[in-house]
């Protein structure tokens, strides 16, 4: 599933490397790629039914964070 270019790999090694990782392999680049967009995916789903719920077309900030809790 690595084939989606939403999020670049270098922010990747940039986010492990602040979580204090000396060296990031790319394959650990490319799994963490995977959990966030999955992750990222999954909220906005949520965060887009939230508000067609409220009877909205637009996603809203507080949307995103109520369908990250």
């Amino acid at each position: 599933m690595m084939s989606k270019k939403l999020l670049p790999l270098a922010a990747m090694e940039k986010i492990l490397k602040n979580a204090g990782a000396d060296r990031v392999s790319d394959r650990a680049k490319g799994a963490l790629k995977e959990v966030i967009e999955s992750h990222a995916e999954q909220i906005a789903q949520r965060a887009w039914d939230i508000a067609k719920h409220a009877g909205r077309k637009t996603v809203k900030a507080g949307d995103i964070r109520l369908a990250a809790k």
